[in-house]
């Protein structure tokens, strides 16, 4: 077998992984071909990556002309405890205002967990105000779990 193969995570990990975390680095493509590259809290819908932005930000504006996206979690600090997924996509955007204020939910329950609900859905409404959310569908998926080399 060879080194990337044994260090892969299998689709249960991979899952397990991006349910555990609660930040990403989310790379959409800037006008001149550049990437355009930001820390977003997440959160997952049906499975999919899940996030939420203002509709004026630079990612809204990339993604208006080139939905696709690469999003990376990761973690570990010694080379062998390095674990990651990159998950290549397109970002469908959600216009809806129940499924913007839902991944609004989602996120924000990462983001603070143990807050009850009623206490982050007036956030949660009145941020949603100017923003509008987004789904990944994932095209392509690399994993790696650096602790299996051990």
């Amino acid at each position: 077998m060879n080194q990337r193969a044994r260090i892969a995570m299998s689709d249960d990990d991979v899952t397990a992984f991006l349910e555990a975390a609660s930040k990403l680095q989310l790379a959409t493509i800037n006008r001149d071909g550049t990437p355009h590259l930001v820390t977003m809290f997440y959160g997952l819908s049906e499975g999919r990556i899940a996030f939420w932005t203002y509709a004026k930000s630079q990612k809204a504006r990339n993604l208006a002309r080139d939905p696709r996206v690469t999003c990376l979690v990761e973690t570990g600090d010694a080379y062998d405890e390095l674990r990651g997924v990159l998950v290549y996509g397109r970002a469908e955007r959600l216009d809806d205002r129940d499924r913007v204020m839902d991944v609004g939910m989602t996120v924000a329950r990462r983001t603070a967990p143990g807050v009850p609900d009623e206490l982050l859905r007036p956030y949660v409404e009145k941020t949603g105000l100017k923003r509008v959310a987004y789904v990944v569908e994932r095209t392509k998926v690399v994993s790696w779990d650096h602790r299996r080399l051990t």
